[in-house]
């Protein structure tokens, strides 16, 4: 599995830094991607859905924590580069 492109769509709050679009092998994408800033640090959080019950559920997420990791290195990496370089596009090709 390769992420092939990284859209980072920045926004000014406090724990949220930034939504993002992953695209997989290039045939398969990943939308609402959240950045947040959280108590022990900038993370990744999955797409998710607000249940019921005021809990809320991951829509699509990685099963071990190697893939969990790859994900997040290569997305906050390119959070990093818009951060930046605000100008330019934030969207990164990766092979």
């Amino acid at each position: 599995m390769n992420i092939t492109k990284v859209k980072v769509f920045p926004v000014e709050g406090e724990r949220l830094k930034a939504y993002v679009n992953i695209i997989i092998d290039d045939c398969f994408i990943l939308r609402d991607l959240k950045i947040i800033n959280g108590n022990s640090g900038i993370f990744v959080a999955m797409p998710s859905k607000k249940r019921q019950d005021g809990s809320y559920r991951d829509t699509a997420h990685p099963l071990d924590n190697e893939t969990r990791k790859m994900i997040e290195d290569i997305v906050l990496a390119e959070y990093d580069n818009v951060l930046k370089t605000p100008d330019q596009n934030s969207t990164t090709g990766r092979d």
